[in-house]
């Protein structure tokens, strides 16, 4: 099964957490002092908020899957379809750790494609609280085949 996945960037994290649960009428599944996510079955969407980011609004989407072969499957499509993707295995995002495929669509609007593999217990893992998770932080959005600080295991996702 994929699961649309949205990241939202907020200034107040309890005031979006009281907005979004009365909107999707359920608790947080994850909820961190920094960082909220619902893992919604109707709709299907993982939809995640924090405050981690300077730029406040849509951060990224993406389509999470559930398996190393669902995610191959987006990479041919990917490759299939002639578009630049970005790979990054073992990302340490948000609290999970993910192998990722990153794009940038032609609004400029970051995706990633992503299968996560396990939790870990900081933000981002051993990277700064305040740094970018998940998108580039510059703006406006730069396309990622430019950015050089997303390497495997950097904690950049």
């Amino acid at each position: 099964m994929k699961r649309l996945h949205v990241h939202v960037s907020v200034k107040d994290l309890s005031e979006s957490v009281r907005f979004y649960q009365g909107l999707f009428a359920t608790e947080p599944t994850v909820l961190k002092t920094d960082y909220a996510k619902w893992m919604l079955d109707d709709p299907c969407v993982n939809f995640a908020i924090s405050t981690h980011s300077a730029e406040i609004g849509l951060n990224h989407l993406g389509i999470q899957v559930e398996s190393d072969e669902e995610l191959a499957e987006i990479e041919q499509r990917v490759l299939t379809a002639g578009l630049i993707a970005v790979p990054e295995k073992g990302a340490n995002c948000c609290y999970a750790q993910s192998d990722k495929q990153w794009l940038t669509d032609p609004q400029g609007i970051t995706w990633e494609a992503f299968h996560s593999t396990g939790e870990i217990a900081t933000y981002g893992g051993q990277r700064d609280s305040k740094g970018a998770c998940c998108a580039p932080a510059s703006s406006p959005k730069v396309k990622l085949a430019e950015v050089t600080t997303c390497s495997p295991g950097s904690g950049c996702c």
